[in-house]
């Protein structure tokens, strides 16, 4: 779509909704008095004229969420929230957005606060894991116990640093806010339609205070349980080959067709104990825990064209285009008899992630005019790959493919794929993987109320933060490599691990081509467990994996002032924060003199690196009243975002199958931003709102990618390693030296984020409104480089009804093709990414309603690629999801 149809669709639907009468918007059910002084507003439109409200009253440029109720959050989870706010995007690689980016840059860039002080984070995927990105997982922070989400696009000394995209903070319940005892419950079924299974999800909250209100104590549980399935076609890159006539062309690897199968379950619980015994002393005493299971099931059978060329198999009948080769017939050596051009990934994971956090916080006002604020806490999340079972089946083949309809194709002349004995057991690995985040801090505030001229207040502020962020990964040693793995005492065949049957009859049915394999024998999880759980010393002994074995510690002191100003129809502050980090990583290096650790990829060194440095972050913000019912906004400040954690480890992350890899820098600098903001806000009454805010970040210090080639040590049964590794020697014959990809993160040139945002909020006539927001982001590094996260172009509509019996709201969002990352010394980018998602509650009484929600309405797919669509790496099916159940409030 292009720019002007966005504008066009944005403003036309904005004068629509203010071409209705404003007494229609003040006549909606949900108001049930007459006079604006009176007027209770709830449900929808309740909640937001608390947003607009808070909007209004903040300090900076921010937007806002609120719960329509206790225990009634509008999405099904945070980030899905998040992404109806006017420059928030999410992505749903795997059906549920779990991260967040803001105005045009990646998640990393993104801060997220829980009652205003960081939070610790986990990942459940493995390979989430293994990158140890400081970017938040959404889905280990219950929905439930949100009471608002306050999005700060600018900064203010006295907000914690960490993001140049900017800063979330998310704000749980207090008990003293609530009515002397609530009580809330839902309860729901969950139907997901690819995997067919029907499943639970239940909340509860109770609150009580006394009758002095003194004093209050929350407590909050869930369970929520989801069975899950996603269809995939995969291409794991490309690598340029003589196809005849004298011309090269970039021919796809692996083309795999793949079914990913998950067991979520989330547990959580959190409380609040709220202690004010006058108006000068408040303590809060908050816990939180949450975890949540994330057990899958993996399998992937794939045409190995790299491997059967590599080992001097052919390619014949090649069409290419624009340098792809985007058809033809590729057959191992001997005319696909011998080596390899199939190979079948089977992977059965362990998988949990976990957060805990437990907060003290003590407000003392020993007279009107002094606030002193203290606030201590600790976090810890963990997010663990206990145990990975992965076998690799592989066997000589033959195949033609067609990637010209935008869809794999490929169809196998040998093996069969629905036999299992056309293919033996190849590799086998046991892994586990764990991260471990956490922090330990206090803060201390000092506010102080004056009246010199236009300041009308002092404050400063102290924190000290630790944090840790502790990695390892343990994996079997080359005795596990096949035939170390037995069945009834002789080695293991592809058959001892097959189901007897194939894939499920609908595998693929929303993305497939017509010549797209789509069915192929399977492997039985129970048995690949059982004969791996079987299996004996030295199969089974683990060793540390070098590369993703280290850990960072982050010490931070820093201090802020801040002066508020403010006079008849404007306010401000101004202020500065400074900040030292001293970092410590610790790791291993490839090699070294005299090494101190061995494995069977040879010799590790142990490696310390140490640095400090400080960052000085100066910020103003300006509001100006134009009118009562109109608000100019200024801001302008320095912002930084530590890099992320695996890319200042020493080691080195390796992939043996496609060698390429990862490695880091302890010497990286953090990115660094100054940032302008400016916004106009009308308000025309307090359910209405038209904002237009406009953005520049000049971004001082990209972290980018530089992509090399390193000789490094790898394990190979001899024979199967590729043509391209040589022996290394020394006694072990299965280590070889081959050539990696490795990119590394290094600092490179700047660049700049800019762009704007428009928003519309408005009860329109009748209980029927609209929120509507538009955003456009334009972001360029100096260099040229891609920046991860950005869509140039998103877009959110809702359209909401609400009386008495029936609330109803129907959602729609899109953002438009962004760049992901550099994946396998390659870029990875996707398409544009829309989904429509709707909720219905019918109050059968004051206490109970009814509810449904849908979440992907019209199964949208998820299309990714390399660097062009010529080149497509992959297309997601997740199917919809099915809500139903009832809301009870006492």
């Amino acid at each position: 779509m292009t720019n002007a149809r966005y504008w066009l669709a944005s403003v036309s639907i904005g004068t629509l909704l203010f071409a209705a009468n404003a007494a229609h918007a003040q006549a909606a059910p949900a108001a049930d008095t007459t006079t604006e002084s009176e007027i209770v507003v709830t449900g929808i439109r309740g909640s937001l004229r608390e947003a607009i409200d808070a909007k209004r009253d903040l300090s900076v440029i921010a937007d806002v969420v609120t719960a329509e109720d206790v225990g009634k959050f509008p999405d099904k989870n945070v980030a899905e929230a998040l992404q109806r706010v006017p420059g928030i995007v999410v992505n749903r690689e795997f059906g549920e957005g779990e991260r967040v980016s803001l105005r045009g840059t990646a998640p990393n860039l993104t801060k997220t606060l829980l009652n205003g002080h960081s939070v610790a984070t986990a990942d459940w995927f493995i390979l989430d894991q293994t990158a140890s990105t400081r970017s938040f997982n959404y889905l280990t922070l219950p929905a439930e116990i949100i009471g608002r989400l306050e999005v700060y696009k600018s900064p203010q000394a006295d907000v914690e640093e960490g993001g140049v995209g900017g800063t979330i903070n998310v704000l749980t319940r207090n008990p003293l806010d609530l009515e002397p005892l609530t009580l809330s419950a839902s309860v729901q079924g969950v139907y997901s339609d690819l995997s067919g299974k029907v499943d639970p999800q239940l909340s509860g909250l109770v609150s009580w205070k006394n009758a002095d209100e003194t004093f209050g104590i929350l407590v909050g549980a869930i369970y929520q349980k989801r069975r899950t399935r996603r269809d995939g076609l995969e291409i794991f890159g490309y690598n340029s080959y003589p196809v005849g006539g004298g011309q090269n062309g970039l021919v796809p690897t692996l083309i795999g067709s793949t079914m990913f199968e998950q067991k979520r379950e989330r547990y959580g619980a959190n409380i609040g104990i709220q202690f004010r015994p006058s108006d000068e002393l408040e303590i809060n005493v908050t816990g939180l825990y949450s975890r949540f299971n994330a057990d899958n099931f993996n399998q992937n059978y794939i045409a190995w064209a790299a491997r059967a060329l590599d080992d001097g198999g052919t390619i014949s009948n090649a069409v290419v285009e624009n340098g792809v080769v985007v058809a033809g017939d590729v057959a191992s050596p001997g005319g696909g008899t011998t080596g390899f051009g199939v190979v079948y990934d089977a992977i059965d994971r362990q998988a949990v992630a976990k957060t805990v956090s437990a907060d003290f916080d003590l407000t003392w006002r020993p007279v009107d005019s002094l606030s002193v604020h203290f606030k201590a806490g600790w976090t810890k999340a963990n997010g663990d790959t206990s145990n990975e079972n992965f076998l690799e089946f592989a066997g000589p083949g033959a195949f033609s493919y067609d990637l010209r309809s935008g869809r794999p194709e490929v169809d196998f002349s040998s093996p069969d794929p629905l036999n299992p004995a056309g293919v033996r057991p190849d590799f086998a690995r046991i892994q586990s993987v764990t991260n471990e985040d956490e922090e330990k801090y206090f803060y201390l505030d000092v506010e102080k109320q004056v009246e010199w001229g236009p300041l009308t207040a002092l404050k400063f502020g102290i924190k000290y933060t630790d944090h840790d962020r502790i990695a390892q990964r343990f994996a079997t040693n080359g005795g596990v490599f096949t035939p170390g793995l037995r069945c009834g005492g002789v080695a293991c065949t592809a058959a001892d691990f097959a189901t007897g049957g194939g894939m499920p009859g609908d595998f693929l049915d929303n993305i497939a081509a017509p010549g797209t394999l789509n069915d192929y024998w399977r492997v039985d999880p129970a048995k690949l467990r059982a004969i791996y759980g079987a299996s004996t010393s030295p199969v089974n002994d683990r060793f540390l994996v070098p590369g993703n074995n280290y850990s960072i510690n982050e010490k931070a002191w820093g201090g802020y002032g801040l002066a508020k100003f403010g006079g008849d129809g404007w306010r401000g502050n101004v202020g500065v924060r400074v900040v030292e980090t001293r970092q410590t990583s610790d790791g291993y290096i490839v090699g070294g003199a005299n090494p101190e650790f061995t494995n069977p990829y040879g010799g590790f060194t142990p490696s310390t690196a140490k640095r400090s440095y400080t960052d000085i972050l100066p910020s103003a913000n300006l509001s100006v009243d134009l009118s009562p019912q109109v608000v100019l906004r200024f801001a302008a400040g320095k912002t930084v975002t530590r890099p992320d954690f695996v890319d200042i480890t020493p080691g080195t992350d390796l992939n043996g199958t496609t060698l390429t890899g990862r490695g880091g820098d302890p010497n990286l600098d953090p990115y660094r931003a100054n940032q302008y903001d400016l916004s106009i806000e009308w308000y025309p009454d307090r359910e209405t709102i038209v904002a237009l805010a406009a953005f520049y970040k000049d971004i001082q210090s990209y972290i980018v990618n530089t992509t090399s080639t390193e000789i490094l040590p790898s394990v190979f049964v001899p024979g199967s390693q590729p043509t391209s590794c040589v022996a290394a020697g020394g006694g072990n014959p299965n280590l070889f030296n081959c050539p990696y990809q490795i990119n590394r993160r290094s600092n490179g040139d700047g660049g700049r984020n800019q762009g704007f945002e428009f928003q519309v909020s408005r009860p329109i006539w009748g209980g029927f409104g609209a929120v509507v927001n538009y955003t456009y982001s334009d972001a360029k590094a100096n260099n040229g480089d891609p920046i991860p996260g950005n869509s140039k172009h998103s877009l959110n509509l809702t359209g909401y009804y609400e009386n008495d019996l029936v609330s109803a709201r129907l959602s729609y969002n899109y953002r438009s093709k962004f760049f992901i990352d550099i994946d396998r010394a390659a870029p990875l980018n996707q398409a544009a990414l829309s989904s429509l998602d709707a909720s219905v509650s019918v109050n059968i009484t004051d206490n109970i309603a009814l509810t449904a929600d849908a979440i992907n309405l019209t199964n949208e797919e998820i299309v990714q690629y390399s660097g062009t669509r010529d080149r497509p790496r992959a297309i997601y099916d997740n199917g919809r999801q099915f809500y139903v159940g009832a809301r009870l409030k006492f």
